[in-house]
């Protein structure tokens, strides 16, 4: 049992050039049997990414210049909705009630709308908040993009590759990096606050009520003051934190790759309950109704009680669970490595369907107006009927795809590993 402690770090402090390089991690940020290896490295304050993908994939590669709208296409007219922060609340149900211009009779109809392009691979997932995308690149940049063309409003060099999923509240865009986490200003980019860590953030944060949550590889879960990054609290685990903090009722529950299941108190950091799994944890907790959902590298997916952590009910798949869930309509959707996204019934555990893919899903599904959104190692893009598991649309990228999609305003965003964040929509 691991206990919580205040951190030592000066809030708000840049890394700066004279800061040592933390050491490598033991273990990819980008998990899954030989089919993705990627080394960290710092030279000259920037970092170089080599990665190698295991498996072939399939696909056409971007038809469109970057940050450029397809040619002949038309822009329709936006909705209200936002997908602001990675599955969407902070609760990470992985559903948007918002979205009413998709749907499972017209999904077939998408088109790539635009790409831009980055520097490096992009496993960051894209927050969508005020007409514009955010997303985080291992090339080190954060971008702020136009929804409707791509275009590059500004971005931002954390000096270090970002895996980390960008969250938005109150002007303000929050993301993980290599040496910690930062604060910018969502118009502008300007820089506001950095927090750093001993070792890379991973971890995706999570804004409640003026406080960033997020976990870090040198083991703890944090929460800092939204405003200026000052530590409120820390929790330490037995190993890096990889996992996406959930926020509901007070409480904070996050995975470890100590391979505990950890509620903490929102207000102290102070240990609720845990429970163990069989592995390493690096899937995020989805909160829904009483119950955190959440995967395990052990193969299974976990139902909790969120009051005391005691197990309801768990589904073995044929393999490694990073995946996070996504909870909608009494229905649990997951990826696994095993290379098929399931719905299991949320009261009872029990398979409802299961879709194949051609390869590993690492991506957490995104569930918005009946059809289920998520991609796979093959580098597709797929759309699936919520009810049953048919593939209504698939889009090949080109290279493996480890983000997770946001859905909007009727578009859908996601990265790939070939250094371009996606838009796709109907053409009006």
């Amino acid at each position: 049992m691991f206990g919580h402690s205040a951190s030592a770090q000066a809030p708000g402090g840049d890394p700066g050039p004279d800061r040592a390089t933390p050491s490598a991690p033991t273990a990819s940020p980008l998990r899954g049997p030989a089919r993705w290896l990627s080394l960290w490295a710092v030279a000259a304050g920037m970092l170089t990414v080599a990665v190698a993908i295991g498996a072939a994939t399939a696909g056409a590669m971007p038809a469109f210049a970057s940050g450029r709208t397809a040619p002949g296409t038309a822009t329709s007219a936006l909705t209200s909705g936002s997908w602001a922060q990675f599955q969407y609340s902070p609760r990470h149900n992985g559903t948007n009630p918002y979205e009413n211009v998709l749907s499972p009779s017209d999904a077939a109809g998408l088109q790539e709308r635009w790409s831009f392009t980055t520097g490096n691979g992009v496993v960051s997932s894209p927050a969508v908040a005020n007409g514009v995308a955010y997303a985080g690149s291992y090339d080190g940049n954060l971008y702020a993009l136009n929804v409707a063309t791509g275009a590059k409003l500004w971005s931002f060099n954390t000096q270090g590759g970002i895996a980390s999923s960008p969250a938005v509240a109150g002007g303000v865009v929050y993301v993980g990096s290599y040496f910690g986490v930062y604060a910018v200003k969502a118009a502008t980019g300007a820089k506001l606050w950095s927090f750093a860590t001993a070792s890379p953030v991973n971890s995706s944060p999570t804004v409640v009520k003026g406080v960033v949550y997020v976990g870090s590889d040198d083991h703890n879960v944090y929460a800092l003051s939204a405003a200026t990054g000052a530590t409120l609290w820390s929790f330490t685990t037995g190993d890096m934190v990889r996992s996406a903090p959930a926020v509901a009722n007070g409480v904070v529950y996050v995975g470890s790759n100590d391979g505990n299941v950890y509620a903490l108190s929102a207000a102290n950091g102070a240990e609720l309950w845990s429970f163990k799994t069989g592995s390493v944890v690096t899937s995020s907790p989805a909160v829904a109704k009483g119950v955190v959902y959440i995967g395990s590298d052990d193969d299974n997916v976990y139902a909790l009680s969120a009051a005391n952590g005691a197990e309801l009910w768990s589904f073995k798949t044929g393999s490694v669970v990073t995946s996070s869930p996504a909870v909608a309509n009494g229905v649990v959707y997951v990826g696994s490595e095993d290379d098929n996204v399931y719905a299991l019934n949320a009261a009872t555990g029990t398979e409802l369907w299961n879709s194949p893919t051609s390869n590993f899903v690492y991506s957490s599904p995104a569930v918005a107006n009946g059809v289920v959104y998520v991609a796979a190692g093959d580098g597709t893009m797929y759309a699936l009927d919520e009810g049953t598991g048919a593939k209504l649309w698939t889009y090949p990228t080109g290279n493996a795809i480890y983000s997770s999609p946001a859905v909007a305003n009727g578009f859908v965003y996601v990265g790939s590993g070939n250094d371009d964040v996606y838009a796709f929509g109907l053409i009006s």
